[in-house]
């Protein structure tokens, strides 16, 4: 199983299940996980009465910082799988595998032919995240959901290898890899596109529907013990003067009040909010200077016992409720740094960052590490994501991913993805009432939690 993405795993399977590869994160929380995945999977394959899986986790294979995007190790995977085995299979560290099932479905398919099987996603109007691809008719375009597993037949696997190595990875950022891999797959892999198969699913283990599927998927906000305090959070808000009426209030109406430790930095003080001025002047481009200045006003003008510091913009909508939960099965003397993932020059080396949109989490012992290195802007409207993630890559910090936040709005992501996540974040307000967003997606009163497991969401379309 190799695990990546999200934290993401995926199996190497033959006619018996020959390696099983667990692409996960480092992190020990997600780690543990994908360790949970893997003995479950060995305990299954034991009572097959055949050869046992050899299981590897990704986050061990650190020769490739890019290694979480797949298509960088598909000459590996030939190389190494391509004469011995039949299919790749991918899956997230929460989905749930029947070994048994999932071998009679992929049975079903030709093992000789190139084939690239998953449940099937759309978008229903084009998006800034897949750069507005298929404007036209984005329906037409399927991708696979990662939470419901997806597989490679080997001639497939032997056809990107053959192809990668001809024509290396020229794509800068890795923004959406679900959306990414199936475009490569078919345009520049020449490829087949996206084969729906019913049995890879996403409903609950728990549901009466699954008793087809091969896969399930745990769709509850992990909470491990009782959420961290509201007190052991401070959030910064990035702002400046010319949103100070517009922005503001919204966060004012809808999730401030979660917050116990709540700080507005602008390059206007401003009492009647209150702002605080950094004496930052105000960028068009990146806010590294701003970003930076507030990483060194949490440690040196906080409580040392405040542990997590999450660093947002005036636009971008959060619960802090389902972040304290989240939280609590994060290691705060570990340095932390979490949020949605995104890679910029992976296929070459490059990094990986997280968003700054759908928010950026701190452990106090990350931003020390940070802070004691001589990593800094190299300018002061540089990106500040894109510069921390160089930073904490150079210092060897993995980046910790979670789908639970997100750069865009509910609008720019298929229903189907977001119908089994209890989001923490959405970003922007454009062309949306944000209040509105956030009374439906994130609020207190849409808690799902019973026993920590969604029941249900009243949601309006948006």
């Amino acid at each position: 199983c190799f695990s990546g993405i999200s934290q993401y795993q995926g199996i190497i399977l033959s006619s018996i299940i020959k390696k099983i590869w667990l692409p996960s994160q480092s992190n020990s929380f997600h780690s543990k996980r994908a360790e949970d995945l893997k003995r479950d999977i060995l305990k299954q394959a034991a009572g097959l009465g055949k050869e046992l899986p050899t299981v590897l986790l990704i986050h061990q294979i650190d020769r490739h910082e890019g290694a979480w995007t797949i298509l960088p190790l598909m000459k590996d995977f030939s190389l190494t799988y391509g004469r011995n085995s039949s299919w790749i299979f991918f899956c997230e560290e929460d989905t749930r595998i029947q070994v048994v099932k999932l071998l009679e479905t992929l049975r079903r398919f030709d093992k000789s032919k190139e084939w690239f099987l998953g449940k099937a996603l759309y978008d229903e109007e084009s998006t800034i995240i897949h750069h507005y691809a298929f404007a036209e008719n984005p329906t037409v375009f399927k991708f696979p959901d990662f939470a419901a597993g997806w597989a490679l037949s080997i001639p497939l696997v032997n056809k990107l290898a053959k192809k990668l190595k001809s024509e290396p990875l020229k794509s800068d950022f890795t923004i959406d890899l679900k959306h990414e891999i199936a475009l490569y797959i078919w345009q520049k892999g020449e490829g087949p596109h996206l084969t729906p198969v019913p049995e890879f699913c996403t409903d609950d283990v728990n549901s009466y529907k699954v008793d087809h599927c091969a896969t399930t998927f745990s769709n509850f906000l992990p909470l491990c013990g009782e959420p961290v305090k509201k007190e052991d959070v401070f959030v910064a808000v990035k702002t400046c003067q010319k949103f100070h009426d517009d922005r503001i209030p919204v966060v004012k109406q809808t999730w401030e009040r979660e917050a116990a430790l709540i700080e507005y930095y602008s390059d206007y003080a401003d009492i009647s909010i209150p702002t605080i001025d950094l004496g930052i002047p105000n960028t068009d481009r990146g806010h590294c200077g701003k970003t930076f200045a507030i990483l060194e006003r949490f440690l040196n003008h906080t409580s040392p016992r405040t542990p997590w510091l999450v660093v947002v913009d005036d636009d971008t909508l959060i619960s802090i409720i389902r972040l304290r939960k989240l939280l609590s099965c994060y290691d705060p003397n570990e340095p932390v740094f979490l949020g949605e993932r995104y890679g910029y020059g992976l296929g070459t080396g490059g990094y990986s960052y997280i968003t700054g949109g759908g928010g950026m989490v701190f452990s106090r012992a990350a931003v020390q590490k940070l802070l004691a290195s001589k990593c800094r802007c190299y300018s002061m409207d540089a990106p500040d994501d894109m510069v921390l993630g160089m930073c904490f890559s150079g210092l060897g910090i993995p980046i910790t991913h979670s789908p639970l936040f997100h750069q865009a709005r509910p609008m720019d992501y298929p229903k189907d993805y977001l119908s089994h996540q209890i989001p923490v974040s959405f970003h922007k307000h454009w062309n949306i009432d944000p209040v509105k967003v956030y009374f439906t997606w994130l609020a207190p009163n849409t808690e799902e939690s019973h026993n920590g497991r969604k029941v249900g969401y009243n949601r309006e379309d948006l």
